[in-house]
C-alpha cells in the first residue's frame, strides 16, 4: 500500500509542475484535464501526508519512551502513543477505502426509469411515490430534475416515468437504487382495509455523452405520431411524439411529453444513448470474469432490493438487512442513511475482493 501511495504522491507533484508550464496555461483544454487529475489525487495525497506525519510522531514518541526514566513523562508518552496508534489505524482504513478504484461514472448525471410492476393501479401509484421520493432527494441536494418521458394513469400514478437528475456525483449516490421496490399498504380504493403488496422496478443509468457513445444516423429509424394522454384521449393535434428504434440492437424509445417534435427527439436520444451505454458496460463486465461484482453493486433489476411497509412505518433494504422506522421521512426524500449504509457495504465488499485477489 505504501509503495502505491508514494507513486500517487509523485504523480501529484508532477502534475503540479506540469500545470504551471506556460504551454499548458495557454491551452485551456490540457490545463482542465490536468487540473481534474490533480484534484482527484488531492484527497488521497493529503491523507497520505497526514498518515506519514502520524508515523513519524509515533516513531519519535517510542524512541523517547525507551529513553525516559521520568514516571510522569513516561505516562504522558504512553498516552500520546495510544492516541497516535488509534490515528494510525483510522488513517490506514481511510486510505484503503480511497485506494479502491473509482467508478468512472460516479460524477455523472443519471437517467432514472421507474415502471409500475405487479399490482395494477396501486403499482402505478407506488411508481409515483418513488418518483416523488427521488425528486425530493434531488431537491435536497440542489440537483435538477427533468422529466424525459412519462405515461400517467387516471388516478395520478405512472405506468412508466423516465427522468434525468443533473448534479455532481448523482450516479455515485443513486447507483444502488436499481432493482425491484416493494410496497405494502392499504390502497385508498380498498374498502375492507386490507393491505396490498405491489411492486415497481427502478433502473438507474449513467448519462452517456455523445463523445462517449456515437450513434450513426443510419442506425436509427425515427417515426413521428400524435401523442395521447391517459385513457387514450388525444392531447395533441400535431405529429410531435417521437419513436426511435436503434436498428442494430432493436432498442425502442418513445417520447411524447413535449409539444415540440425536436425536443421529444432530443429526449428520446438521451434515453437511448444511456440504455446503449448501460448495455455495453454490462457486456464488458461479463467478459471480465475476474471482476466479480458485489451483491450490493449488482444492479440486477429483477432483484427485490427494498420493502416499504406503510402500516408499520418501516423501510427495509434486503441487501444489507437494514431496517429503519422512518418511512415517512424516506419517501419524502431522506435517503442519506440508506445510501451511506449501501456505499459502506459496497466498499467493504470491494476491500474483501481486493484482499482475495492479492492473496491468490
Amino acid at each position: 500500500m505504501l509503495e502505491k501511495l508514494k507513486g500517487l504522491e509523485l504523480k501529484y507533484e508532477q502534475l503540479n509542475q506540469e500545470m504551471v508550464k506556460p504551454s499548458v496555461l495557454d491551452d485551456p483544454e490540457t490545463y482542465q484535464k490536468l487540473a481534474k487529475a490533480h484534484a482527484e489525487l488531492g484527497e488521497i495525497v493529503t491523507k497520505y501526508r497526514e498518515y506519514r506525519t502520524v508515523l513519524e510522531e509515533l516513531d519519535d514518541a517510542q524512541v523517547m519512551l525507551g529513553e525516559s526514566s521520568d514516571e510522569e513523562f513516561t505516562n504522558m508518552l504512553q498516552e500520546e502513543i495510544s492516541q497516535l496508534s488509534g490515528a494510525q489505524e483510522r488513517l490506514e482504513e481511510e486510505l484503503q477505502v480511497l485506494l479502491i478504484p473509482k467508478d468512472p461514472n460516479d460524477e455523472k448525471n443519471v437517467i432514472v426509469e421507474i415502471r409500475g410492476g405487479t399490482g395494477g393501479d396501486e403499482a402505478a401509484l407506488f411508481a409515483g411515490t418513488l418518483f416523488r421520493m427521488y425528486s425530493r432527494f434531488a431537491e435536497n441536494n440542489r440537483w435538477n430534475v427533468d422529466v424525459l418521458s412519462s405515461n400517467e394513469t387516471e388516478l395520478g400514478g405512472f405506468k412508466e416515468v423516465i427522468f434525468m437528475i443533473e448534479g455532481n456525483g448523482a450516479y455515485s449516490r443513486l447507483k444502488f437504487e436499481s432493482g425491484v421496490h416493494r410496497v405494502q399498504r392499504i390502497p385508498t380504493t380498498e374498502a375492507g382495509g386490507r393491505i396490498h403488496t405491489s411492486t415497481a422496478t427502478v433502473a438507474v443509468l449513467p448519462e452517456a455523452e455523445e463523445v462517449e457513445l456515437h450513434i450513426e444516423a443510419n442506425e436509427l429509424k425515427i417515426d413521428v405520431y400524435r401523442s395521447s394522454g391517459p385513457g387514450g384521449q388525444s392531447v395533441n393535434t400535431t405529429d410531435s411524439a417521437v419513436r426511435i428504434t436503434h436498428l442494430p440492437t432493436g432498442l425502442v424509445v418513445s417520447c411524447q411529453d413535449e409539444k415540440s417534435q425536436h425536443k421529444n427527439r432530443d429526449k428520446a436520444l438521451k434515453i437511448l444513448r444511456a440504455r446503449l451505454f448501460d448495455q455495453l458496460q454490462e457486456e464488458a463486465e461479463k467478459e471480465q470474469a475476474a471482476a466479480r461484482r458485489s451483491q450490493v453493486g449488482s444492479g440486477d433489476r429483477s432483484e427485490r432490493i427494498r420493502t416499504y411497509n406503510f402500516p408499520q412505518g418501516r423501510v427495509t433494504d434486503h441487501r444489507i438487512n437494514l431496517t429503519l422506522y422512518k418511512l415517512d421521512l424516506v419517501v419524502d426524500g431522506d435517503l442519506d442513511e440508506i445510501i451511506e449504509a449501501l456505499t459502506t457495504a459496497n466498499q467493504v465488499e470491494q476491500l474483501k475482493e481486493t484482499a482475495d485477489v492479492s492473496h491468490d
